[in-house]
């Protein structure tokens, strides 16, 4: 499986930005998708999850109301729309794939970065 992520940018401190990982080769097994950030001189930190369907998702507590993870399988896209950013939301973003919600992902995409200016 492959994941190449894009979308990433900077943005005014309120303002949108939507990334978008397309997925590529054998998905069947890990269509469980997710999003992850990394700041500078931080850990890599969980944002968002969807199952396979969407039908469940999971959020950060610092990204719910803000961040949404909305999938398109016909595409086998994900995206990751980013809301009321704030310059903290400052990171490179980072979809992976896995074979459920609570695991760890099999499959990384390459980074994308998003920078917030205040």
């Amino acid at each position: 499986v492959q994941l190449q992520a894009s979308g990433g940018g900077l943005v005014q401190a309120g303002g949108s930005l939507r990334l978008a990982c397309v997925a590529s080769g054998r998905t069947d097994s890990t269509c469980v998708m997710k999003w992850f950030r990394q700041a500078p001189g931080k850990e890599r930190e969980f944002v968002t999850a969807a199952s396979c369907n969407a039908g469940i998702t999971d959020y950060a507590d610092s990204v719910k109301g803000r961040f949404t993870i909305p999938r398109d399988n016909a595409k086998n896209t994900v995206y990751l729309q980013m809301n009321s950013l704030k310059p903290e939301d400052t990171a490179v973003y980072y979809c992976a794939a896995s074979v459920g919600l609570r695991y760890q992902p099999r499959y990384w995409g390459q980074g994308t970065q998003v920078t917030v200016s205040s």
